[in-house]
């Protein structure tokens, strides 16, 4: 079942969305799928499938700069944060679990901070670490795409063009400014994220965007936080769909309670990526 693209101004600013009921689980949560900067809602739609045949409705949303969605004045993530707001308080929504992308993810989070209650779950794949008040600037080490991953990508971009054409480029600068700046309020609301069941994704090879030193220390705040490696790097659900659907599938469906997720295994056998746990 697919939906229409619709939009709405929560903040002045012109946000796209779809909206998918399945209507096979009524009252069961939705689920809030965000992607990363440079996207849009279309990566989401293998995800997406798997979310509905589970009998969960599903919104996807293009950020303020992306997709169908309105250029503006301001990048400031929390005005992305905002929108988000927006969407789901226009449609009513009072809970979702909430799937994001590197800046998606971000995204998630600071959803998540701004309107307590709302976030269910979070599922937070590749997503770069805020800064602290005395980190250095991050350097991500210069990565050439394998073989593997530029299939992938070109797949995507053929599937959805419209992503890569309608970027807003002057999005790129502010973003990278606020992702290089340290950001002590986020983890100042950090801890108010602790009733959340968190699902951490990385990737474990050249191409990952996250910080182990810091995603160590949001562990620690967050001693409920579930990380998994993933043998790829910044793109899982696009590079590893079928285990990213099997492992995010299970976490959405679990229980009330502190998370649970399968590990994920190399094609080596080997278990990357075990929770961590720090006191």
């Amino acid at each position: 079942m697919s939906a229409s693209v619709r939009t709405v101004a929560p903040a002045g600013v012109e946000i796209a969305y779809r909206h998918t009921r399945s209507g096979a689980s009524p009252g069961a949560d939705p689920v809030l799928f965000i992607h990363g900067m440079g996207g849009d809602g279309r990566t989401w739609d293998a995800a997406a499938r798997a979310v509905r045949a589970s009998g969960r409705d599903v919104l996807t949303v293009d950020l303020r700069g992306h997709g169908r969605s309105a250029r503006a004045s301001s990048y400031r993530f929390d005005d992305i944060a905002q929108d988000v707001i927006g969407v789901c308080d226009h449609l009513g929504l009072r809970r979702v679990d909430i799937v994001g992308h590197s800046l998606g993810a971000l995204t998630a989070t600071l959803v998540a901070q701004r309107r307590p209650g709302l976030a269910r779950r979070l599922v937070l794949e590749e997503m770069p670490m805020p800064l602290r008040a005395d980190d250095p600037a991050p350097e991500v080490p210069a990565h050439r795409p394998t073989p593997a991953e530029l299939w992938h990508a070109l797949g995507a971009m053929v599937r959805s063009p419209r992503g890569v054409v309608a970027f807003d480029r002057g999005l790129t600068e502010p973003a990278m400014t606020q992702f290089r700046a340290p950001n002590p309020r986020w983890w100042a609301a950090l801890p108010a994220l602790r009733g959340v069941p968190v699902l951490f994704l990385r990737g474990t090879r050249p191409g990952s965007m996250v910080d182990p030193a810091l995603l160590a220390e949001m562990a620690r705040v967050l001693p409920g936080m579930d990380v998994r490696g993933v043998p790829c790097g910044h793109s899982i659900h696009r590079d590893r769909k079928a285990r990213f659907e099997a492992v995010v599938m299970r976490f959405l469906g679990a229980p009330e309670g502190p998370p649970v997720a399968p590990p994920v295994e190399p094609p080596g056998g080997a278990t990357v990526g075990r929770p961590v746990r720090q006191d």
